[in-house]
């Protein structure tokens, strides 16, 4: 699920082809269209036993020098594509969850929602904010089978953009995923630091 349904098709290709991925674009700032996907999904898979939230957007960090040099509507933007966009999902997923018993809840932010990187103050803000409302959602789910656990990524995926920053490939990190669905559902959160 993603704004930009070419890149979708690209990613699903060969795996949609042998029906066991399909694509559903969405924007996470138009809840309507957002929920309208997930249900879609559901209908097509027979239900969404995981849901793992990425937001990944576009902000600007040349504006911001100090965490007092952000904006109100910067910090906005950020809370709409990271918080609410993530409260959207959960709340189009988490029914057909209580219903069944199970399901896994998953919610990434980079680790500055832990340890604040002034140049990005306005992202760092609405990421802390999702973990908080995860590590929450983990609680208020503690004696159901559904786990719900926030990922703090401290590396690039890849290619570093930042001169230096520390680099690993996805599938170093796609174990930290796989463990909370499987091993690890006690756990809140984990941080991947390479």
């Amino acid at each position: 699920m993603a704004r930009n349904r070419a890149k979708l098709d690209e990613l699903t290709g060969k795996p949609a082809a042998d029906g066991i991925a399909a694509a559903f674009p969405a924007d996470v700032l138009d809840r309507d269209a957002l929920t309208r996907a997930l249900t879609d999904a559901a209908a097509h898979f027979g239900g969404i036993d995981v849901l793992e939230y990425s937001p990944v957007g576009g902000f600007d960090a040349t504006v911001l020098t100090t965490p007092s040099a952000t904006e109100p509507a910067q910090v906005q933007h950020e809370m709409e594509f990271q918080l609410y966009g993530a409260i959207a999902a959960t709340r189009a997923v988490l029914p057909a969850m209580r219903e069944a018993g199970t399901g896994t809840l998953l919610y990434t932010t980079g680790a500055g929602s832990i340890d604040p990187v002034p140049e990005v103050g306005n992202v760092n803000a609405a990421a802390a904010a999702l973990r908080n409302w995860a590590i929450n959602l983990h609680k208020e789910l503690a004696d159901s089978d559904i786990q719900a656990a926030h990922i703090g990524i401290d590396v690039s995926i890849g290619t570093s953009v930042i001169p230096g920053f520390p680099t690993a490939e996805a599938e170093e990190i796609s174990p930290v995923y796989w463990e909370l669905h499987t091993t690890h559902r006690e756990q809140a959160e984990r941080v991947f630091s390479g």
